[in-house]
């Protein structure tokens, strides 16, 4: 039932990606913290026409319409370097390399998220389906979702858009 569910999602993910027009990856000039003591709530509260400014064409189709990227293409799918994870909209840390692990199923996944309340939930019922959506408390960026099947003691599988963070190294 879990494959069936899971390979219905991929497909559907896919399909509606590939109707996506092809659009610039570009990376957006930021500057962000690196350090995990990063407590700073402070909404980030900007118009549309600021994010679409701020924002490469595909970050905002992600974090702000609730697109998806294509399985299997994600810049940070395979980074198994150390550092922090942080939304591409905003700079707010949201996991640690740590808490990264491959879960097969195309896009990076976490078991848990950094402290703090770095992450909101929301009820998904898009494609027929019902889903936790998960985005950044701080900006309200869409992330991706999140799941109870990961393999880990948490059971939990946060299933994040690369484009919708940044990696900094450490």
């Amino acid at each position: 039932m879990k494959h069936t569910f899971l390979i219905l999602l991929g497909v559907s993910l896919m399909l509606t990606s590939c109707a996506q027009k092809n659009q610039s990856t570009k990376q957006s000039t930021k500057s962000v913290t690196m350090e995990t003591k990063n407590n700073d709530t402070t909404k980030v509260e900007k118009t549309e026409e600021e994010w679409k400014q701020f924002l490469t064409p595909e970050q905002y189709h992600i974090l702000r319409e609730k697109g998806t990227e294509s399985a299997f293409t994600g810049k940070l799918l395979k980074n198994k370097d150390t550092g922090i994870y942080t939304c591409a909209a905003c700079g707010n840390e949201l996991f640690t390399s740590d808490m990264k692990f491959d879960s097969h199923c195309g896009w990076p996944s976490f078991d848990k998220e950094i402290a703090g309340g770095k992450i909101k939930t929301h009820t998904d019922s898009s494609f027929g389906m019902v889903r936790t959506e998960i985005t950044c408390a701080k900006c309200g960026g869409h992330l991706g979702h999140l799941f109870d099947d990961g393999p880990t003691e948490t059971g939990m599988r946060y299933c994040v858009n690369s484009v919708s963070i940044d990696f900094k190294k450490q």
